[in-house]
């Protein structure tokens, strides 16, 4: 599963006339809908399932959900305290993605993503966004629609309406191959 894929795939077929203005995926974890509006993409992600609750290591706390794929969270104070190292370890230890997010404005999320595959950061990782902020929702430290700014600097809008995550942000032809 990938909230940025969908998003763009949403977007191209829509741009190519296969579909309209809404469609659906089904996935390995589920059915995914999307509505577009000329270059915005929202979608509608799976149910997350938690893994693993609080739990501290490298004197950080971690959260380990499913998000669609799994991701541990943790909320650092300032983006930059992102360590790569940790990442990794984390990452093979229990075979996640890694996430690292700093609260800012009370309803600004800034996300750094370690992605297994990968074995590297990635630019933005939607899957970890949404994950970052279940977590800061839960948390009661954001409220239920913020934006969210992956370590590309897109703005990303990440909201829970009853029960439901929507993963919404512009989408850009780059290349046509």
């Amino acid at each position: 599963m990938c909230g940025n894929g969908t998003r763009a795939v949403a977007h191209y077929a829509n741009s190519k006339k296969i579909i309209g203005n809404f469609t659906k995926f089904l996935t390995g974890v589920g059915d995914i809908s999307c509505t577009i509006d000329a270059n915005i993409v929202e979608t509608q992600m799976t149910p997350p399932k938690e893994i693993k609750s609080t739990f501290e290591q490298y004197g950080l706390k971690w959260w380990l959900v499913d998000t669609g794929v799994p991701h541990l969270v943790t909320v650092v104070d300032n983006i930059s305290k992102f360590d790569k190292n940790i990442a990794s370890k984390m990452r093979y230890e229990y075979n996640a993605n890694v996430n690292y997010m700093a609260i800012k404005d009370n309803n600004k999320l800034y996300v750094r993503t370690y992605e297994r595959g990968v074995e590297d950061e990635t630019q933005a990782c939607g899957t970890g966004m949404v994950a970052c902020f279940l977590r800061a929702n839960h948390l009661n430290l954001i409220s239920n629609e913020v934006k969210v700014y992956p370590t590309s600097l897109e703005e990303l809008t990440i909201r829970e309406k009853n029960d439901t995550v929507y993963f919404k942000g512009k989408v850009k032809l780059i290349k046509e191959v």
